[in-house]
């Protein structure tokens, strides 16, 4: 049982964990802090927080644990805030896409108190936006990763884990290195690609046209495209290098369809989406084993 969590942004992400924890009873009371006045009072009124956050010392005072749900590039400023009102108590975490530059951006911030920040990313979301887009099973059945940092207790770590483990979520490990890697492929190119194409087809002349005619698979492939611009700047900045990377493999790819394309290679084509198809049959079947309720955490 968490006394009380503070949470810097009550959006979807940070929203939502709070309904959840709220909805398993693992919370006493939540206080909501944010840039503007407006989200926190819908907040507020949906039942989403217990009180403004007005006053960062009395909002951090006898605190278990504080989220940060906020875009990236504001970790190190909302840390640096806070830190002269951390109590030794006092764990903190946060929902980031990126790890690196948000472990650097700790260590810059919280100094020798570094140790009682534990890194975390929620792998959930949808493309609304706002406490109105929070909803309590956002995490229920989805994975959470942790990026623990050598400096971390083990009691601090498993504090956040038992938070998400409250809100549905299963735990799995990795390091800060790993995670960007590995979501740079899976998450930052994806949306990258759907701003993209919705960007260019919202550019031509006859972009009116083409939007009265797209339909369910347009629709699916763009879903992303809706997500918060701001945030999303912001993670592909941060993960830089390692989008790049991605970015090159998957033009590199697309040269080579279209060599394909051009040469009307039936069978290289073909090739390419059934091994397509198969790989993603075979990630369905996996996720939705994954996403099974069990017993036990997992860790990678």
């Amino acid at each position: 049982m968490l006394n009380k969590v503070v949470i810097f942004g009550v959006g979807l992400i940070g929203g939502s964990f709070a309904r959840a924890l709220k909805h398993a009873g693992a919370v006493g009371h939540v206080v909501g802090m944010g840039r503007s006045a407006a989200p926190l009072a819908r907040a507020l009124e949906l039942g989403i927080i217990d009180s403004v956050g007005a006053d960062l010392a009395e909002a951090m005072r006898d605190a278990d644990l504080v989220l940060v749900a906020a875009p990236v590039a504001q970790t190190e400023r909302i840390l640096a805030a806070l830190l002269p009102h951390l109590g030794a108590g006092t764990v903190l975490t946060d929902a980031g896409s990126t790890k690196g530059d948000v472990v650097a951006a700790a260590r810059r911030a919280l100094g020798g108190k570094v140790g009682q920040f534990v890194p975390g990313h929620p792998i959930a979301g949808r493309e609304s936006n706002g406490p109105d887009a929070a909803i309590v099973d956002l995490y229920q059945g989805k994975k959470t990763v942790l990026t623990p940092l050598a400096e971390n207790a083990a009691a601090a770590v498993e504090r956040v884990a038992d938070a998400w483990r409250a809100c549905g979520a299963l735990i799995h490990r990795l390091t800060p290195r790993e995670h960007d890697k590995v979501f740079a492929a899976v998450s930052h190119l994806p949306h990258l690609l759907a701003y993209a194409l919705v960007d260019d087809i919202a550019r031509k002349p006859h972009a009116d046209l083409l939007f009265q005619y797209a339909a369910s698979g347009f629709r699916d492939f763009t879903r992303i495209a809706g997500s918060s611009p701001e945030m999303w700047r912001d993670i592909s900045l941060a993960n830089q290098a390692a989008l790049l990377g991605e970015l090159d493999a998957y033009m590199a790819q697309l040269t080579g369809l279209r060599a394909s394309l051009a040469g009307g290679d039936g069978a290289a084509i073909e090739a390419v989406y059934a091994n397509a198809q198969r790989a993603r049959r075979q990630w369905i079947e996996a996720i939705e084993s994954a996403e099974a309720p069990q017993p036990t955490d997992n860790a990678e």
